[in-house]
């Protein structure tokens, strides 16, 4: 069973997926959602089926100083929705402050034109969240 990290945003979600080991992860892709939940459900329910996800793991957008920020209570009703479309799979929540600069830094170290960085940031945004998380349940046992 994977895991599947999610970098929820407006108008674009990115996504990462564990191999089926659970000891590397990759980045997948970024839903383009016209602001759109249903089209992410959807892609979410065709990736689930095809790669046996066991795990959603939602990058919570929190400040610098630890507070919540405005985004926080759209994600959590995003998160709701995963939980009534699917509710045998375990929804995580994992900090994500940064992952957008580290994504940028990566992309710039990289040398990615930048027309494309606008495209796979959230990708890559995706990768650090599900590693956060990967790494958190290693250090636990």
């Amino acid at each position: 069973m994977r895991k599947l990290g999610i970098d929820y945003g407006d108008s674009r979600v990115g996504i990462a997926i564990t191999d089926a080991l659970n000891i590397t992860v990759q980045g997948l892709e970024t839903i383009q959602t016209l602001g759109n939940d249903k089209i992410v459900l959807k892609r979410l329910a065709e990736l689930t089926k095809e790669y046996e996800i066991d795990t959603f793991v939602v990058g919570m957008p929190i400040n610098m100083n630890g507070t919540k920020t405005e985004r926080v209570e759209v994600t959590q009703k995003f998160i709701h929705k995963l939980h009534c479309q699917f509710p045998k799979i375990k929804v995580e929540e994992i900090d994500e402050r940064l992952t957008t600069v580290a994504a940028h830094k990566t992309m710039n170290l990289l040398g990615v034109n930048p027309q494309k960085k606008k495209g796979i940031v959230d990708t890559i945004s995706a990768v650090y969240i599900l590693e956060t998380y990967m790494n958190k349940i290693k250090n636990s046992v």
